[in-house]
């Protein structure tokens, strides 16, 4: 199986070095300023489940992607999602599958629109992962999970393929039958912690130190009614588990989102 990984910045480069490292035809379309760092320094991960060094990994710039793959893995951010679909267009043909690894849901409509909602898997990852000064990828916690499916819930034999695949690679990938259930808990889980977090520029256990727990479960119980309005309301055991996860007294859980705007990032 022939993959294309979408940029080669922490959410790509972490599965795609991975797959590369396992022995998987991998191809990173990235810019040229990136082509250059990784055929000089190669691809860094740093993990607790192992370290390893992708030398001159394959890569190539929008300009020259000719060749179809069977397989993309969108990671960009949602904000470089249309530039990022013009890039690697090109690279789908009428049996490519794309597997995006985007936050949130709005996503999933714009990819359906440019190459047909049956080209499109849902799929989302749960890592935390960031680029440190020497661009190499470090690995933050304890999870690098991957999961992902036809959004209809149907074992298909293409995602039965695609299994087997990231199967083998240094991470856990996990064929979901209710793969839009999990992406919608995932959001509510995200827009609450970003939102709160953001929000009071804190991470969650300042918050509670601040008497204002309270705030970040209102916000908890506001986004699970909107996963609800869209037919997609969480579990019991979900709103169990993140209502302890917002009140927890010296947590240091702050979103990815609040490390972008305190570093002047775009988000």
């Amino acid at each position: 199986m022939r993959i294309l990984v979408v940029g080669a910045g922490a959410i790509g480069g972490y599965f795609g070095g991975r797959l590369l490292d396992a022995g998987h035809d991998v191809t990173f379309l990235v810019r040229s300023r990136r082509a250059v760092e990784l055929a000089s320094t190669g691809l860094v991960i740093r993990s607790r489940f192992g370290d390893t060094t992708v030398s001159n990994p394959p890569t190539t710039v929008a300009e020259n992607l000719r060749q179809v793959f069977d397989l993309v893995l969108a990671s960009c951010k949602a904000y470089d999602l249309e530039g990022a679909i013009a890039s690697f267009a090109p690279a789908v043909g009428p049996d490519t599958v794309i597997l995006p690894l985007l936050n949130g849901m709005r996503h999933l409509e714009i990819l359906d629109a440019h190459f047909g909602a049956g080209q499109v898997l849902g799929g989302q990852c749960l890592i935390s992962v960031t680029l440190n000064q020497r661009h190499e990828i470090v690995h933050l916690n304890e999870t690098h999970n991957l999961s992902f499916g036809e959004r209809d819930g149907a074992r298909s034999a293409r995602v039965e393929t695609i299994a087997s695949v990231l199967s083998s690679g240094n991470f856990e990938a996990r064929l979901s039958e209710a793969i839009l259930q999990e992406m919608w808990e995932k959001w509510v889980f995200i827009a609450t912690n970003a939102g709160i977090t953001c929000l009071m520029r804190a991470a969650v256990g300042d918050i509670v130190a601040a008497g204002a727990a309270d705030l970040a479960i209102g916000l908890l119980e506001e986004c699970a009614a909107i996963a609800a309005q869209q037919g997609f309301p969480p579990s019991s055991r979900f709103m169990q588990l993140n209502r302890t996860v917002f009140a927890t007294a010296g947590s240091r859980l702050t979103a990815s989102m609040l490390r972008d705007i305190e570093r002047g990032a775009p988000n």
